[in-house]
């Protein structure tokens, strides 16, 4: 199939040949049709396998040219990095029209977000906190709205977007909008918010549900600690050739900066890594994956902020230095490598206490990830006591979790020193009550004495 086929205009049609776009994806194929006739759409695709392109290129093709002051389409998602991809796709597929469109999110002044909106815009690109702001203080319309998008809705129940979903719901009109929500994970909470939201949907699922990229070659590594983990990283990053452009997702904001210091300081040149997470302000950002898009850094290191929203060609490698506790974003993570029909590898480390979460995982995906033997030449480390102990508190945690009777190893020991304490309490009392006890051992006569003392007193 060609996008010729679709009946989009010809400004469209040009600005896809100048995109690169030589055939829809299977996403495209299934939902372009179904959007430009006017359906509700439930599109269940993983990432980089076009699925913005999806909803945008009909949307362009029904609203045709700028009209009016008020937007007549919002599209919500959930992070400011994938709003900006949003938007960048929109110029881009937009280019030969005049359609105005704006991205707004957090992290800047709402100023000047407000004064493009009143100049007037047809596509509104927003995350949902920063579109009630704005609507809230009065500054923006909704009466003309007919075309709501809501993307990566799985990340949206995640990050606890739903009550500002809702608010949204109630205070833009209901007759005659179209519905779509895309989503690359159909968890319960996902399924809820469809009948919640759609009319009557034309569900369209091009893969299994939580299905990882058949393009990702996936590497799983059992390591014993932290410090065995960063070896291994610094390690596998000493092949620049190989992995010259890597992604290494962290959980945590302070591992993020750790993981960058010791690049940084050991492995990688300084002017060729950057780290990005929630603490970082918003340029900082922008600047950091503007680089990495134009290939002017080996390694981007970041916090879940940054697993959707990056849409980046040739990722050689995505490597998850903690394995994510909330499932879906693996299938997240390791979706910024395999795009647009490039090969990639997704690499997972693992410690004892994260094998919970991988099997968690396993289920999701359907299918084992490969386990792999280590590196030569990688040291490992003795697993510190502090750590070692945190770890098998988690692993007692997880079991509890699953069986709620289970009481914990740490718990099992401490009954065992109560019960034998107790035990040794009652033997003493055994004693003290029988007079009986070793030759001249004190229990035998303090019980003897005091025996003697009430007897004598009664008579």
């Amino acid at each position: 199939m060609t996008f010729e086929e679709f009946d989009l205009n010809r400004q469209l049609l040009n600005a896809i040949a100048d995109a690169g776009y030589e055939t829809p994806s299977p996403i495209q194929e299934q939902a372009i049709p179904l959007v430009m006739s006017g359906h509700d759409v439930l599109g269940i695709a993983q990432t980089g396998t076009g699925k913005t392109a999806a909803y945008l290129l009909p949307i362009l093709m029904k609203i045709k040219y700028a009209q009016g002051m008020h937007p007549r389409v919002l599209i919500l998602a959930p992070t400011r990095e994938l709003v900006m991809q949003i938007d960048a796709t929109i110029t881009q597929l937009a280019t030969y029209t005049d359609i105005r469109h704006v991205a707004i999110y957090g992290g800047l002044g709402p100023k000047t977000q407000i004064e493009t909106i009143k100049a007037g815009v047809d596509i509104l690109v927003a995350t949902p906190g920063r579109f009630m702001d704005i609507y809230l203080k009065g500054e923006l319309g909704v009466k003309e709205l007919k075309t709501l998008v809501l993307d990566e809705a799985d990340k949206m129940m995640d990050m606890g977007f739903m009550p500002q979903i809702r608010s949204i719901l109630e205070v833009i009109p209901s007759k005659k909008r179209q519905n779509l929500l895309f989503s690359a994970t159909f968890p319960p909470r996902v399924e809820n918010l469809s009948h919640e939201f759609l009319e009557f949907p034309k569900k369209v699922e091009v893969s299994p549900q939580a299905t990882t990229a058949e393009m990702v070659n996936q590497i799983l590594y059992e390591l014993p600690n932290f410090k065995t983990k960063i070896n291994l990283l610094g390690l596998l990053m000493t092949d620049s050739e190989r992995f010259n452009r890597v992604i290494v997702f962290c959980r945590s904001k302070e591992v993020a900066d750790n993981i960058f210091k010791f690049l940084a300081r050991k492995v990688v040149p300084e002017d060729r890594i950057r780290v990005i997470h929630a603490n970082k302000g918003q340029n900082t950002r922008i600047n950091s994956m503007d680089d990495f898009r134009e290939g002017n850094i080996q390694v981007l290191v970041a916090t879940d902020v940054a697993a959707r929203g990056i849409d980046i060609q040739m990722v050689s490698h995505v490597i998850n230095f903690d394995v994510p506790i909330i499932y879906e974003d693996y299938v997240h993570r390791i979706g910024r490598t395999g795009r647009a029909n490039q090969t990639g590898e997704a690499i997972t480390f693992m410690t004892i206490a994260e094998e919970y979460h991988v099997k968690k995982i396993e289920k999701i995906i359907k299918m084992q990830i490969p386990r792999y033997e280590l590196p030569e030449g990688l040291t490992i480390e003795q697993t510190p006591f502090i750590e070692n102990q945190e770890m098998l508190r988690e692993i007692d945690a997880q079991r509890k979790k699953e069986d709620p009777t289970f009481k914990g190893a740490f718990h099992e020991k401490k009954d065992i020193k109560v019960k034998s304490k107790e035990k040794q309490e009652r033997q003493k009392k055994k004693i003290v009550a029988g007079g009986k006890g070793p030759k001249n051992g004190s229990f035998g006569a303090k019980a003897g004495g005091s025996s003697s003392r009430r007897n004598t007193k009664r008579r």
